[in-house]
């Protein structure tokens, strides 16, 4: 059964803000860092504005925006772990 709007907002809203706020204490945290940013900084910038575009969609775009894009494997990892945006530089 689908919810009203106000289900979703009464069941997820806080969330939904706690979620914000770690972005926002996450971009906080790196502008007080010394040195430059890289490609993933500049990637979750971009997707940011998606956020607010209206109507269903939000999530996909921004997880095709931040996924690796190419459909060939590497042969090897450059790190052990994934970076969690493209780094469309390379």
């Amino acid at each position: 059964m689908k919810r009203s709007k106000k289900e979703v907002l009464d069941a997820d809203f806080a969330a939904a803000r706690a979620g914000v706020l770690d972005v926002a204490a996450f971009l906080d945290r790196v502008d007080r860092g010394e040195g430059e940013v890289d490609f993933r900084y500049h990637a979750l910038m971009d997707v940011l504005p998606l956020l607010s575009a209206s109507g269903p969609g939000r999530v996909r775009a921004i997880l095709e925006a931040l996924s690796y894009r190419d459909d060939t494997v590497p042969e090897t990892a450059a790190a052990k772990a994934a970076c969690g945006a493209p780094n469309l530089s390379k």
